[in-house]
C-alpha cells in the first residue's frame, strides 16, 4: 500500500517565499499547496483535508492572529507561525493563540522543516493508542487525559486542548512529583534545537493553567518552582 504524503498548506502574502517554500517542502515529501490570504485559504480547505498549516502573520485583509484564532476553532490544526515580528509580545501573542510554533524571518528552510517534523510527529504521537492499557487514561484531580482520543475532561465535559497544550499535559502527568527545567520541557515536546529565549513552555503552561487550575494566579497542579521549572503535583 502506497503512503499518502502530508498535505501542507503555506498562507503568506510573498510570491517568491510562497514559491521556495512549495518546491523545497515538495522534494522533502509533503504534498504542498501554497495561498496568499485567508479567503483563498478558506476555499481550499472547503474541498481538502490538510495536517498542518504555515500561517503568515502579517497578511492582507484579515490578519494571520484572527485566521489562526479561526482555524484552531474550527479545524483544530496544527499551525507554524511564520513573522518578521521578531519582539517578544508578538511572539507571545501568538503562541497564546495556540500556534505550535513559531518562526521568525528571515529563516533557514531546513529550520522550518526541522519544525514541521516535530510538530506532525507530536501529532502522531498524541493520536496513536498506547500499548499500555494504564496509559489509556491519566486521572488528576476531577480530570481525566484520554490519550488515544487526545481529550481533556473534567466530570465527562470535554475541555479543548491545542496539540502543544496536550503534549505537555502529558508529559507533566507522566513525570508527577518532579522538577522539569525549560530546556528539558523543550526536548520532550520539541525534539530540535531551541533558542535561549524561547518563551513557548511558559506561555503554554499559562494557557494549561487555565483550563484546569480552579485559580492560575495559585496553581494546585502545576506548580512554579522558582529558579529551577516546573512540577506537577499529582493530586489522587
Amino acid at each position: 500500500m502506497i503512503a499518502l504524503k502530508q498535505r501542507l498548506l503555506v498562507v503568506d502574502d510573498e510570491p517568491k517565499l510562497r514559491k521556495l517554500l512549495k518546491t523545497y517542502l515538495s522534494q522533502e515529501g509533503y504534498d504542498v499547496e501554497a495561498v496568499e490570504n485567508g479567503s483563498t485559504m478558506d476555499r481550499y480547505l472547503a474541498t481538502h483535508d490538510v495536517d498542518l498549516v504555515i500561517l503568515d502573520l502579517m497578511l492582507p485583509g484579515e490578519d494571520g492572529l484572527s485566521i489562526g484564532r479561526r482555524l484552531r476553532h474550527d479545524k483544530k490544526l496544527p499551525i507554524i507561525i511564520l513573522s518578521a515580528r521578531a519582539e517578544e509580545v508578538d511572539r507571545i501573542v501568538g503562541l497564546e493563540m495556540g500556534a505550535d510554533d513559531y518562526l521568525i524571518k528571515p529563516f533557514n528552510p531546513r529550520e522550518l522543516l526541522a519544525r514541521i517534523r516535530s510538530v506532525l510527529r507530536r501529532c502522531k504521537e498524541d493520536k496513536s493508542p498506547s500499548s499500555s492499557s494504564d496509559d489509556l487514561n491519566l486521572l488528576f484531580g476531577p480530570f481525566c487525559l484520554d490519550v488515544p482520543r487526545h481529550r481533556l475532561t473534567r466530570e465527562h465535559k470535554e475541555i479543548p486542548l491545542t496539540t502543544g497544550e496536550f503534549t505537555l499535559l502529558r508529559i507533566f502527568l507522566e513525570h508527577p512529583n518532579r522538577v522539569l527545567n525549560r530546556d528539558r520541557l523543550l526536548e520532550l515536546t520539541k525534539g530540535y534545537d531551541h533558542s535561549p529565549q524561547d518563551r513557548s513552555i511558559d506561555v503554554c503552561v499559562g494557557r494549561l493553567r487555565r483550563k484546569i487550575e480552579e485559580d492560575p494566579a495559585e496553581p494546585v497542579f502545576l506548580r512554579t518552582i522558582w529558579g529551577a521549572g516546573y512540577m506537577f503535583s499529582h493530586e489522587d
